[in-house]
């Protein structure tokens, strides 16, 4: 692969090693975060060994570079790094391509798009699933809405850190991708914890038990990987509950402009704000069943 003059826009536990993923094959990347002390950290991970940059701006990170990656935390995030004077859509020149990995609206991913295109740059939101794991070795899995040619220039970079990137459609797609995956995380997340809870308090060995119906129709990402875990009572990893609770935030508002019903999201978004309550905003997404243990 050609490498290609690339900027990553924020350097979260997410977009630390996806960054640094660019930069190990080869892509001269310039880095870009709100708060410096990350700059630091990447630039002394990264830097000396692979050629990798920092900026102060957005707009610094983003002047002359064939891609533009950004992973931040909401849509005022996303619009605060791309829009406006110190922004990176300021400095990108045409022809280039912005690449927004955050999960956000669907409508900021348009209203991007048409900017960007105004711009003569091509837009692409791109938000990923796999969490940090996935993002540390290299196997996210990105769903991506925008042209077929921003696309076909983008893929080959962002199979850097991903094991699947997929074109959905147009613009807005892949956001709605990624909703239609975080309410479907969310709902089987509320029958794990019931099932899970459910198999304890009969006296059943629960680890039995999950190895079982993991090998049947049961079987999921999530019980393979949390269903065990949440038996033992362990949550200081993985999706945050606050994360989910904005990522759930964003699927209902999409449902009241479509006119789409989605009863059982909404009352486990009112779980997730007990979970919070509680002080779990930083607990995995499967501290769900806390609130059926701990009753």
């Amino acid at each position: 692969m050609d490498a290609k003059k690339t900027a990553f826009l924020g350097l979260g536990v997410m977009g630390f090693p996806m960054a640094g993923h660019l930069a190990r094959a080869g892509h001269a990347v310039t880095v870009y975060n709100r708060t410096a002390s990350k700059v630091g950290q990447w630039a002394e991970k990264f830097g000396a060994g692979h050629g990798g940059s920092t900026a102060l701006t957005p707009a610094a990170a983003a002047e002359g570079k064939d891609l533009v990656m950004v992973c931040v935390g909401n849509d005022d995030d996303v619009r605060a790094v791309t829009l406006g004077p110190d922004g990176a859509l300021a400095a990108m020149r045409p022809g280039a391509v912005l690449v927004d990995h955050t999960t956000a609206s669907a409508t900021l991913a348009r209203e991007l798009y048409a900017d960007a295109k105004a711009r003569g740059v091509r837009f692409l939101d791109a938000p990923v699933s796999g969490g940090q794991a996935g993002a540390e070795n290299g196997k996210l899995t990105i769903m991506v809405g925008g042209d077929a040619d921003a696309f076909a220039l983008a893929e080959p970079v962002l199979g850097c850190y991903a094991r699947a990137v997929t074109l959905m459609g147009g613009p807005g797609s892949g956001q709605l991708t990624k909703m239609v995956n975080q309410i479907c995380i969310a709902g089987l997340l509320q029958g794990l914890s019931e099932g899970i809870n459910f198999g304890m308090r009969a006296g059943l060995d629960i680890e039995r038990v999950l190895d079982v119906i993991g090998k049947g129709a049961a079987q999921s990402w999530q019980m393979d990987n949390r269903g065990k875990t949440m038996a033992a009572d362990k949550f200081d990893f993985g999706f945050a509950v606050d994360w989910m609770r904005k990522d759930l935030g964003i699927c209902m508002a999409q449902s009241r402009v479509d006119g789409t019903a989605l009863p059982v999201t909404a009352l486990i978004d009112q779980l997730y704000a007990r979970v919070q309550a509680r002080g779990g905003g930083r607990w995995d997404t499967s501290s769900l069943i806390r609130l059926l243990r701990d009753k």
